[in-house]
């Protein structure tokens, strides 16, 4: 039977379903922050990025699908979110992709795949544009390219369930517990001026790349997600019946699907150097 969570009532409760045990569990000092990462399983990598706000037990749903399709799971708690730490420094996405090339080099990984989700999927493409020699390909889930592809935020029940559920995980996980309403801020205002790229930069991304869109996402537009995938050479397009920006949350067989068909598509690319 199908996982359905679609109010996140669930989610709210209780979180993502537990993460496996981990093959290897780290830290990465880098710039001020300590990184958490770690990996499940073996076989070809995927890097799993999380949202903002969140961290990387909120891919429970994720990781057993990509195990068992034969994977090495990669999770990176971005800096500040879940178990990393931070300093002072803004938050931007280019230091946070520093961070996940930090982590990929503790790991001996020259090249992997990436699913980002939200902000995650914002530091994909901080990636693909500027390291594609890291990057085998993307799974561009709820991605804007400039803050104009975000809509106004309209509060609802669901966005309720999940900001609560974000906080008492930031309360649990994080170094510091007390601070969940300056991370919020900080947050926040990277969101509201990053990320910052032109059509004449997505033109430029030669790396297999996927942008799906749920349609009823509450934060990212319908046509800034098909602007995306018009702008990126060689993009295809998935749209997610029935789900938001918490697809992966509400009907993980859906999402899994969706990724997994991709990632066994990129094996069957021609491996070579980006151009």
């Amino acid at each position: 039977m199908e996982h359905s969570d679609d109010n996140l009532a669930a989610f709210a409760e209780h979180g993502a379903t537990p993460l496996p045990a981990a093959t290897v569990e780290g830290r990465v000092e880098r710039d001020g922050a300590r990184i958490w990462y770690a990996t499940y399983g073996s076989g070809e990598p995927v890097i799993l990025l999380h949202g903002g706000l969140g961290h990387s037990g909120n891919w429970g749903f994720q990781v057993p699908a990509l195990l068992d399709t034969g994977h090495r799971v990669i999770l990176i708690d971005s800096r500040g979110h879940g178990r990393s730490t931070r300093d002072r420094k803004p938050y931007t996405y280019e230091l946070m992709a520093a961070d996940v090339l930090a982590v990929m080099d503790r790991l001996d990984i020259q090249k992997a795949a990436f699913a980002g989700w939200s902000d995650g999927a914002c530091i994909a493409l901080t990636l693909a544009s500027q390291t594609p020699e890291r990057v085998s390909g993307v799974f561009f889930f709820a991605c804007n390219m400039d803050p104009s592809g975000t809509k106004d935020i309209e509060p609802s029940p669901v966005l309720d369930r999940c900001f609560s559920r974000h906080a008492e995980d930031y309360r649990a996980l994080s170094a510091t517990p007390d601070d969940f309403s300056a991370f919020v801020d900080a947050v926040s205002e990277m969101q509201r001026t990053e990320p910052n790229y032109t059509a004449e930069d997505l033109g430029k991304i030669r790396v297999p790349v996927v942008i799906v869109q749920s349609e009823n996402d509450e934060f990212i537009k319908h046509e800034h997600a098909d602007h995306l995938a018009r702008s990126i050479p060689g993009a295809a397009f998935i749209l997610l019946d029935g789900v938001s920006h918490f697809a992966p949350l509400q009907r993980p067989d859906r999402f899994n699907a969706a990724l997994t068909a991709f990632l066994v598509a990129l094996e069957d690319e021609p491996k070579g150097d980006a151009q």
